[in-house]
């Protein structure tokens, strides 16, 4: 049995964790045995049948200060705490002596986690027979307004990585729109399709307009606004379903609750949510990777809002792709009223569904079947 070490940190969102666990069960599908190092604090649904899920002593980003590692606590992470975790991260790569060693996001992201990415990868490449150094990245970076950042990145690569996966369909978006390094390490990139999940079965449980903010912790004025715009729409009379996010504080939950009519159901998380999604008319979302990719499997119209700071890029690029190829319409999120998501829902039901047949949604099983065939030494060619 050919043997993955899948390296996982969330410190924000938890998006890219079940994208990695969509990865994994395909992983594991096709016969790869499959340890993963998890850093993050323990979230509900990720549970991986068949996979070794390891739990490092958690961190996550501060909530002032992203580049600041704190733990479970909100304490600031010192030299020991992160000592024991290399610790332990290095054991489990022994322990578990991996053919392949993946490592989500790094070196495009979590800049933070070098203090024991860099030792494994070292650890790694000393081994007799080193693993397979495969990296796994979205299709759409965060963009870096300091060059220094891109040049660690292709340099990371260059010397350490022998391939990137890349999840996203480049008939839609390539990584050179948001890597300008990419040419340099062109020849490392295997795009995988987008990891989309996988066709749920019918659901007894239907709703005519779902809305969703990922995790919840970034949702609050996204989901106040489609609350109200509820009876300034065509939709008024019809059923709605509204998921906050387990990070919704119970302060906004109150307020939301003083909202919703009879005709609103409000839940906190939802296992089937693409199921939920794929029975309805419309869906007001966020723009994240995860989300997109459910809302592409279920084929539903979309409204999306991209989350804004001022320093993330990433739903702002995804949007206008969006937007520009006629998959969805967008709000921008200085325009985040209820009169705007209103208005953006009866466009939507105006015209029909978005046509997103030609995608390639494959991307966790591709994914696998790529490894399979770098394993065993046979020609890979996706998308080059």
């Amino acid at each position: 049995m050919t043997n993955i070490l899948f390296y996982v940190q969330h410190l924000q969102g938890v998006g890219h964790v079940f994208r990695a666990a969509r990865i994994v069960r395909a992983l594991v599908a096709e016969g790869f045995g499959v340890d993963v190092a998890y850093g993050g604090e323990p979230i509900d649904g990720f549970d991986i049948p068949g996979a070794r899920i390891h739990y490092l002593p958690p961190v996550r980003a501060g909530g002032e200060v992203f580049n600041r590692l704190e733990d479970a606590q909100g304490n600031a992470v010192d030299d020991a705490y992160k000592d024991r975790r290399r610790d332990m991260l290095l054991a489990l790569f022994d322990r578990a002596a991996p053919d392949i060693l993946i490592t989500e996001a790094f070196p495009f992201g979590r800049r933070q986690m070098r203090f024991e990415l860099l030792p494994l990868i070292e650890r790694a490449k000393a081994r007799a027979k080193p693993p397979l150094i495969v990296g796994s990245v979205r299709d759409i970076l965060q963009e870096n307004a300091k060059a220094y950042k891109d040049r660690e990145a292709a340099d990371l690569l260059k010397a350490h990585f022998d391939h990137v996966l890349v999840h996203g369909d480049p008939r839609l978006v390539r990584l050179e729109q948001t890597f300008p390094l990419t040419g340099e390490v062109s020849d490392m990139l295997l795009y995988t399709g987008i990891v989309a999940p996988e066709p749920s079965p019918a659901t007894q449980r239907k709703f005519d307009v779902v809305v969703s903010v990922g995790g919840g912790a970034l949702g609050h004025r996204l989901l106040m606004a489609s609350a109200r715009a509820k009876s300034l729409s065509v939709m008024r009379d019809k059923s709605w379903l509204i998921v906050t996010g387990f990070k919704f504080s119970p302060e906004h939950k109150a307020e939301l609750d003083s909202l919703v009519d009879g005709d609103v159901t409000v839940e906190a998380f939802l296992p089937d949510l693409q199921a939920v999604l794929a029975g309805a008319q419309v869906s007001i979302s966020r723009v994240g990777y995860n989300t997109v990719a459910d809302i592409y499997r279920a084929g539903c119209r979309a409204i999306v809002v991209p989350f804004s700071d001022g320093i993330e890029t990433e739903q702002i690029t995804r949007a206008k792709l969006l937007a520009a190829r006629g998959l969805a319409e967008t709000i921008s999120p200085e325009e985040e009223t209820p009169e705007t998501v209103a208005a953006a829902i009866d466009r939507a039901m105006g015209r029909p569904a978005p046509d997103r047949s030609a995608l390639d949604l494959e991307g966790a099983r591709n994914s696998a079947l790529i490894l399979k065939r770098l394993v065993a030494g046979e020609p890979v060619d996706r998308f080059r």
